[in-house]
């Protein structure tokens, strides 16, 4: 029988500890989903910033690990399905297209509703979500679609006005077919004769070229990832302004089994993607321009005067959308102007004073 001593003893504790297998991660699945392809600006961003950004933290505490599927392109979902599928749970983190939505996402459209105030991706991200966070209605509005709200973003500088015939003032929009996304098409109310065609993003190519609209509302970065000079090859400047459009939202059920650690490296990161793809659309902004015109694009400024002329002769948008709200029990007339505040403290005042009755 072998005796054991003391130093016998110890060596055998630490053998069975160097045998024993180290903590491991734990790795929780996460189903990315949009409907826009992979080279839309903010699908490329969640992919080259979002994603890694989260994988970094965790790592930096050793707990957990992401094993991250991403679907875009319409694989799970169209763009306009992406909030029917995180709520099924098709997805658990989705980029969902919000002025897809007004009905149900109705406080998303502050933005939309405030048209020729800011043209700074950065400034109304920045704006629209710290509404969000001190005001009930757009968390609200996406817990009774079964999701969790992270983050809004705004992935344009300006909406503008790409045509498929010259355009030298807004005179030349009267009468004319405009594809939109959604809210904007309110816009085309200031002006005679002109008729909004709901379309989205990546339907606007096929819609300039088959003859079926005669402008699109887009922004320059947009115009470029999608060869819109090849149909569209007049862009009238009109700085409608920035308007949010993409927000990050889980799955609630997801949610709720996500460890705490998880969670907040989320939260976290979702904001400062908001703010990393609204720098790089206010980056790209004057280059995708350019980019236009070496594709053949002409630009044409909107005086101030057409500009103040069009902005007067629209319905007062904003006042509607504060209506709806408060006709909801939400706090409308106050989020409006709060919002309007929040730019011009941030330099921004616009040609129309959207909170005058």
């Amino acid at each position: 029988m072998k005796k054991w001593t003391k130093r016998n003893l110890v060596g055998a504790a630490l053998a069975g500890l160097m045998a024993m297998p180290a903590v491991a991660q734990e790795s929780i699945s996460a189903v990315v989903i949009d409907g826009y392809p992979a080279r839309a600006l903010w699908v490329k961003e969640f992919t080259a910033f979002f994603i890694p950004e989260v994988d970094k933290r965790l790592a930096e505490a050793g707990n957990y690990k992401m094993n991250w599927q991403e679907s875009y392109g319409g694989s799970i979902v169209k763009p306009k399905g992406v909030l029917e599928g995180v709520q099924l749970g098709l997805g658990d983190i989705g980029i969902v297209t919000t002025i897809f939505h007004s009905s149900k996402l109705p406080s998303q459209g502050i933005s939309g509703s405030t048209p020729f105030v800011a043209s700074d991706a950065r400034a109304v991200a920045q704006a629209v979500d710290e509404i969000a966070r001190e005001f009930p209605a757009m968390q609200n509005e996406f817990a009774a679609q079964n999701q969790v709200y992270l983050a809004t973003g705004v992935v344009l500088d300006s909406y503008q006005m790409f045509c498929t015939q010259p355009v030298n003032s807004i005179a030349d929009l009267e009468g004319k077919k405009v594809a939109g996304a959604g809210l904007n098409l309110r816009y085309l109310e200031g002006i005679k004769d002109a008729a909004g065609v709901r379309g989205g993003l990546t339907d606007f190519y096929n819609m300039l070229q088959t003859g079926l609209v005669d402008c699109g509302m887009l922004w320059p970065e947009a115009a470029k990832t999608f060869k819109i000079a090849e149909v569209a090859p007049y862009m009238l400047r009109a700085d409608l302004g920035a308007v949010n459009s993409k927000t990050i939202t889980v799955n609630a059920d997801y949610w709720a089994k996500l460890p705490d650690e998880v969670k907040e490296v989320l939260k976290a990161v979702a904001i400062e993607y908001r703010d990393h793809v609204a720098g790089i659309a206010m980056d790209r902004a004057s280059a995708s321009e350019a980019a236009y015109t070496e594709s053949g694009g002409t630009i044409i400024d909107v005086s101030a005067e057409d500009r103040a002329a069009w902005a007067n002769a629209m319905p007062n948008v904003a006042q509607e959308w504060a209506a709806t709200l408060n006709d909801k029990g939400e706090a409308g007339t106050d989020m409006l102007g709060a919002y309007l505040s929040k730019l011009k403290a941030a330099g921004f005042d616009g040609v129309r004073d959207w909170t005058a009755e």
